[in-house]
């Protein structure tokens, strides 16, 4: 195994490479060839990576059962992650943040993983309809009983990380340890609050879709197929907010090769030089999109260069509000919920 750069998680003390493997295009959502997803899942191991991220929802199991699979007889090296409270079915007590569902789900993905425990077992999205202390204490239980090393939360906004850490200390629960968020050159809103907030907590931060959903893949039309088609005006270069998004790519693409590096290089190297950031989630669906990937485990970027990704999109501004697509509360989302 080669090395990798490594950084703590957060209050976990354990520590992971600062990039790490998603697992959501292995199964009927990305890839369905499980003994090539298992390969890939070697080739990344192999490569000095040692954090797996999946999720009970991903190909409806099917993720963490082809991650369980590759793991076999390598548990002990590897960090694993799933997460839970995403609908897993249409029963409504089949998702949110229930004590019910909590231990429900996590024995359902410890049987699909293969395994007696997670390292960090994570709330997908936050659940406005469960206390939150009731949430906290199940998660509690879990870490006592072995089940479950720590426990973190993704695609919180910072108000709602801040109830959480407070609740925990009133309560004397353990404490969410991580956050996970969406963030690239084209979504920067986390750095706005989240990151600071997570900074403020000593959460570690876990950060998905770096190439933002396609449009960092450096190649046209590579957005991908599950968000393009769950938000297709996202990906239309005809909508304004697809004609903001290609025309900062056309301004990224020599910036990269000016700095020596392949757009999607440019683009984790950015996501991985914020100092909040512990590990970026990379999801290949090929060996070969987890080859032309790994060399930015090794990029770093000058702050010419990172001062002028500033001038083409600003701090903690994003191109498409709907890229954060679980950030408006019920409170907003709802019209019921303000109208008498």
């Amino acid at each position: 195994m080669k090395n990798m750069n490594r950084r703590i998680l957060g209050g976990t003390g354990i520590s992971v490479s600062d990039l790490a493997l998603g697992a959501m295009m292995f199964g009927a959502m990305g890839n369905p060839d499980h003994e090539d997803s298992v390969r890939i899942i070697h080739r990344a191991l192999d490569a000095g990576i040692n954090l797996i991220d999946t999720a009970d929802v991903y190909s409806a199991g099917e993720s963490e059962e082809i991650v369980g699979t590759a793991i076999r007889g390598r548990r002990d090296d590897v960090v694993l992650a799933s997460k839970f409270g995403l609908p897993m079915g249409e029963d409504p007590n089949q998702r949110g943040a229930s004590r019910r569902w909590i231990i429900r789900s996590v024995e359902n993905s410890l049987r699909r993983l293969g395994t007696d425990h997670l390292d960090l077992y994570q709330l997908h999205r936050p659940d406005h309809d469960t206390d939150p202390a009731e949430t906290l204490s199940a998660l509690t239980d879990l870490v006592q009983a072995g089940k479950i090393r720590a426990f973190g939360s993704s695609m919180f906004p910072a108000e709602t990380i801040v109830e959480a850490q407070w609740t925990a200390e009133r309560r004397g629960t353990h404490r969410f340890l991580t956050e996970q968020t969406m963030y690239s050159i084209l979504t920067r809103r986390p750095e706005a609050s989240v990151f600071p907030v997570a900074q403020r907590h000593n959460l570690g931060v876990l950060t998905f879709s770096p190439l933002n959903s396609g449009w960092l893949s450096g190649r046209a039309n590579q957005a991908s197929s599950h968000r393009a088609s769950t938000r297709p005006s996202s990906f239309d270069p005809g909508t304004p907010t697809g004609q903001a998004k290609a025309a900062a790519v056309a301004k990224l693409a020599p910036l990269a090769a000016e700095a020596g590096m392949t757009l999607p290089q440019l683009a984790i190297a950015f996501v991985r030089a914020h100092p909040a950031v512990t590990s970026v989630l990379i999801g290949p669906r090929t060996q070969e999109h987890l080859d032309t990937l790994l060399p930015a485990a090794d990029a770093t970027l000058s702050t010419d260069i990172l001062d002028r990704i500033d001038e083409i999109v600003a701090p903690g501004t994003e191109l498409d509000p709907a890229d954060n697509y679980n950030a408006a509360p019920p409170a907003t989302a709802d019209a019921r919920l303000r109208r008498r």
